[in-house]
């Protein structure tokens, strides 16, 4: 079935979707259920399980305290970065929390057990609750699957068959996309459109993409306006901040001449900001959240398009990168501990590649080439971050996959939209490769860059 743009746009805290969104989401979910069998009073301790890479690299994703947040019921498309912090600064001083906001227990990040060696047999992302009662008796245990983008599957919803096809799912392949788009000689934006306006009108649509968007900028502004060093061992220094007051004083009126030192900006500023826990849209994961909004800016300050009439060119670009991220995230993996950088980072520049070249005034044909293109040339791109640490080489990454993604639309615009090596094609072949490659590139910091350089400890 179609997943929804505002499941793959998504409004969270940094750093990692999949590490810190999806265990804030899981912990919430456990609550919740606790709630619904009426059953939270009688809690007198629980226990949290880590497996596979939220143990690997959970302490620099900020995966425990974002699981301690979420059994408090905080959620991380609502909750403030400032009281974050406040809230966990009572906790590690208290060493308890407040179970649904009223039980308090006694628990902290290092109760938090942790099993990096262990991984649970449907997704390397794992982790297991368990509410016990006075009696010692076991008042509800659920494992939950964080399976990127801030996606959670509890162990019951993975076990289960895929859901077949319905009438209202617009299309499960780019095949089908672009036969539907053929067909009803639409636009890939107005077959998502149609697609999301089966649930709420298009005005909606509309006003919940440009908050969207008015999010991304503003992690961008944040990300320009802070300086210092990220958290962390690695004491990686900040640059947004400088990059931006050197580039307003060389380039006062935009001239096109500094056209990807801009996008490279916003990608890095996004990426930063992120790095800090700051409120970040996932796009479609965490680690990968300054692609889109880097290309969007280039689409809407260098575009004709865009500059005529930057509203309609944001709804239309995020409808078609929506479209496209869809079925990365049904055919393929967008997890970065399932299949390596290339479903986060490549996910993202083939999104953003599509979006573009729809604003550029692409057929349908030339969208898919350009969604393409930029997958074909992120194939087989690891997940290796250094300490644990959604900074290096994860910033930089999305800078150049920016660029990349740029690149892909203007190539696709040059040719007539036939291609031999289809988006399809392309797909498979990066969950094919993500399935053969060594769990140490993938999100566990174990191999790569983050052996290969020294982190001295602080």
């Amino acid at each position: 079935m179609t997943i929804s743009v505002f499941d793959l746009f998504s409004i969270g805290i940094g750093p990692s979707s999949s590490h810190t969104v999806g265990p804030m989401r899981a912990a919430g979910m456990f609550v919740d259920e606790l709630s619904a069998r009426n059953v939270v009073d009688q809690v007198v301790d629980v226990r949290v399980d880590l497996y596979g890479s939220l143990a690997a690299t959970g302490g620099g994703h900020g995966t425990m305290p974002a699981i301690l947040l979420g059994l408090e019921g905080y959620r991380p498309d609502t909750i403030e970065t400032d009281e974050m912090e406040r809230r966990l600064a009572v906790i590690r001083a208290e060493g308890k929390i407040r179970l649904g906001g009223r039980i308090v227990l006694a628990l902290t990040e290092s109760d938090i057990a942790l099993h990096p060696t262990q991984q649970l047999d449907r997704h390397p992302n794992a982790m297991t609750v368990t509410a016990t009662s006075a009696d010692g008796g076991v008042l509800y245990r659920e494992t939950y699957f964080s399976v990127g983008g801030g996606f959670v599957l509890t162990e019951q919803a993975m076990a289960a068959s895929p859901e077949s096809t319905s009438e209202t799912a617009a299309f499960t392949s780019a095949a089908e996309l672009l036969a539907l788009t053929d067909r009803e000689r639409i636009s890939i934006s107005d077959a998502m459109m149609a697609q999301e306006s089966t649930t709420r009108t298009e005005a909606e649509v509309r006003q919940r993409l440009l908050h969207i968007r008015d999010v991304m900028v503003a992690c961008a502004t944040n990300g320009m306006s802070r300086d210092g060093c990220l958290p962390g061992n690695l004491r990686v220094r900040r640059r947004a901040k400088d990059w931006f007051v050197r580039l307003n004083a060389e380039d006062p009126q935009r001239d096109p001449a500094f056209t990807e030192d801009w996008v490279n900006l916003v990608a890095l500023a996004v990426n930063e900001e992120n790095a800090s826990g700051g409120r970040v849209v996932t796009a479609p994961t965490n680690g990968a959240a300054g692609i889109i909004p880097a290309v969007l800016h280039y689409a809407l300050h260098y575009t004709a398009a865009g500059k005529a009439d930057p509203d309609d060119a944001t709804v239309r670009f995020l409808l078609t990168a929506g479209a496209i991220g869809s079925l990365y995230k049904e055919r393929a993996s967008i997890s970065g501990a399932e299949v390596g950088c290339q479903g986060e980072v490549g996910s993202a520049a083939s999104m953003a590649a599509g979006g573009l070249a729809e604003i550029l005034g692409g057929t349908t044909q030339q969208v898919e080439n350009a969604a393409e293109i930029a997958m074909e040339h992120s194939l087989g791109l690891t997940c290796d971050p250094i300490g644990g640490l959604v900074q290096i080489p994860c910033i930089e990454r999305n800078a150049i996959s920016a660029g990349k993604a740029i690149n892909a639309a203007r190539m696709a615009l040059r040719g007539d939209g036939t291609h031999r090596v289809s988006l399809d094609q392309v797909i498979e072949t990066m969950r094919a490769t993500g399935m053969d490659m060594s769990s140490k590139y993938k999100e566990t910091s174990t191999g790569g860059l983050a052996v290969t350089v020294n982190v001295v400890e602080c």
